[in-house]
C-alpha cells in the first residue's frame, strides 16, 4: 500500500511538544518533496534508490538544518568512521545529475500504469496517490511536485497463488526487492519484504496476500502496460465452488 504523510502537520504538533522528527524521504526523493522546508529537523535518504538511480551503490544521506545536530552527526561520523568510499561518492553524484529527468519520468509513466490497473477487471484496487479516487489525493497534489513512482495493487482473487502468476509471467518487471532504479522491479511484500510480519498483523493494515508492488523505471509506459497486461491476462480463471445440498 502507499499512504501519504501530512508533514507540515505533524511538524508542526511535535515542535509544540519540542519532539525532534525525522523523515525518511527516499519513496519521495528531494525532485518530488523537500520535508525540512516543511519544518522537518531531520532527512534520512537510502542514497542507493533514486538518488543513486541506477542500482549499483549502497549508499545513504542525512540531512539537517540544525548546527547541533549536524555537529553531533559528524562527531559519530568521525568516530565510528561511517563514511563512503570514493567509487560510491562517483557513482551517487553521477546519479544526482539526472535525479530530475529520471524521476519526473518514472512518476508520467507510474500514472499512466495505475489507470491503467484500475480499470483492468481482474485488479480490485490499485494504491497510488496521483488517482483522484485515492483517499490522500488532495493531500500528495499539495504536498509533491508529482506523485511518485511506486504503485501496489491487488487482485480480485486475492490468493498467493494468484499474486506468483502475475510475478512469475512479467518480461519487462523484474522481480526484486528494490526500488527507485531506472528499470521496473515488481516485488510480493507478503512473501518478500513483509514475510517475517504474521498473516493477521499484515491483513490489520491492509496488506493482503496478493497485493503487489511496483516500483516504476524509465522505460516505454506502453511497452509496461503490455507487459502487465500480457501478465494478468494469463491468470487462470477462477474455481467454481459448488454450492452444498
Amino acid at each position: 500500500m502507499l499512504n501519504v504523510v501530512d508533514i507540515e502537520a505533524i511538524c508542526l504538533l511535535a515542535k509544540k511538544h519540542n519532539i525532534t522528527t525525522c523523515v525518511d524521504n527516499t519513496f519521495a526523493s528531494p525532485f518530488l518533496q523537500q520535508p525540512i522546508t516543511m519544518g522537518a529537523d531531520i532527512v534520512l535518504h537510502s542514497a542507493t534508490k533514486y538518488l543513486g538511480g541506477h542500482s549499483d551503490v549502497v549508499h545513504g544521506a542525512v540531512i539537517v538544518n540544525d548546527p547541533s545536530i549536524e555537529e553531533q552527526l559528524r562527531f559519530t561520523q568521525n568516530a565510528v568512521g561511517a563514511i563512503p568510499g570514493p567509487q560510491d561518492c562517483f557513482l551517487l553524484l553521477r546519479g544526482i545529475k539526472t535525479l530530475h529527468l529520471r524521476v519526473e519520468r518514472s512518476c508520467q509513466n507510474a500514472m499512466k500504469v495505475a489507470q491503467f490497473l484500475d480499470e483492468h477487471p481482474k485488479v480490485n484496487t490499485v494504491y497510488y496517490p496521483g488517482l483522484s479516487h485515492h483517499p490522500q489525493y488532495e493531500l500528495a497534489s499539495r504536498q509533491m511536485r508529482y506523485f511518485g513512482g511506486m504503485v501496489s495493487f491487488d487482485l480480485h482473487q486475492n490468493t498467493l497463488d494468484y499474486a506468483t502468476h502475475v510475478l512469475a509471467n512479467t518480461s519487462l518487471f523484474t522481480l526484486a526487492e528494490s526500488l527507485g532504479g531506472v528499470e521496473s522491479l515488481i516485488g510480493h511484500p507478503a512473501s518478500m519484504t513483509h514475510a517475517s510480519i504474521p498473516r493477521e498483523e499484515r491483513l490489520k493494515v491492509g496488506l493482503s496476500d496478493s497485493l503487489i508492488r511496483l516500483s516504476v523505471g524509465v522505460e516505454d509506459a506502453d511497452d509496461l502496460i503490455r507487459d502487465l497486461d500480457q501478465a494478468l491476462t494469463k491468470l487462470p480463471m477462477a474455481k467454481k465452488v459448488a454450492a452444498s445440498i
